[in-house]
């Protein structure tokens, strides 16, 4: 029997989709602006396995665009305190927390796993590279985030392959650094070719695989985590 509270997801997409999706188990890392709000649309549309992954805590500067940041949640883990809510909306939920930054040998190990999708919202270069690399070379599917900081027009957002992307800062420098280990497409991107301001950026400290921070309405990251989510739900429907 479908739970009443996906029962609105079965009158659209009918009973044998929604059962189709609870199969499905989804690893998500990077539980940002984009990443949280990425998890709990893909929760809220019945994916019955979850892996979510960050490492950082809640900041009193996430507040402006960032699902789990609030006042009375400053400190807190993001990861586990995302898991919670999601274990809220779908308490049947299979759901795997992962509180660490992920780098090296231990995302390998990660991504070595069978995974019907992987999202990829981490926000700093590196790391990203590792990430979609190993991920496609352990065969697995996979969407990812490009820079929604300094974006304010929400009708210029565009879902592409890698290869088609243009006008994104972050993803032509992703796609040199995919280039140089033979990757040239094969990866959803979200992303928006708008161009972003001069004065919306400054130079970052203490995060050395970040240069610069970038300014950020509170509803840009949002519509890229739905995106995502989209990207994810769609392909999954399609299998």
């Amino acid at each position: 029997m479908v739970p009443t509270w996906i029962e609105r997801t079965k009158l659209l997409l009918g009973g044998k989709a929604v059962e189709k999706l609870s199969q499905k188990h989804v690893l998500i890392i990077g539980l940002g602006g984009v990443g949280a709000y990425a998890a709990e649309q893909i929760c809220r549309a019945g994916i019955g396995a979850l892996t979510i992954a960050d490492g950082d805590t809640i900041h009193e500067s996430n507040i402006n665009r960032q699902l789990p940041a609030l006042h009375s949640s400053v400190g807190q883990p993001k990861a586990e305190y995302i898991g919670k809510r999601l274990l809220d909306i779908n308490p049947n939920l299979k759901l795997t927390v992962i509180q660490e930054y992920l780098r090296d040998e231990r995302l390998t190990a990660l991504l070595s796993h069978k995974y019907d999708y992987v999202v990829d919202a981490i926000d700093t270069l590196s790391p990203k590279v590792f990430l979609i690399h190993d991920a496609l070379r352990f065969g697995q599917r996979v969407v990812s985030s490009m820079g929604s900081g300094g974006k304010l027009d929400p009708t210029m957002v565009r879902i592409s392959d890698i290869s088609e992307s243009h006008g994104c800062p972050l993803a032509r420098i992703l796609r040199k650094r995919l280039h140089r280990l033979g990757i040239r497409q094969g990866v959803k991107v979200v992303y928006s070719p708008e161009e972003v301001p001069e004065n919306a950026t400054r130079p970052c400290e203490g995060e050395p695989n970040k240069k610069t921070t970038i300014g950020t309405i509170s509803y840009m990251p949002p519509l890229f985590g739905c995106m995502i989510a989209s990207v994810v739900v769609r392909d999954l429907l399609n299998d």
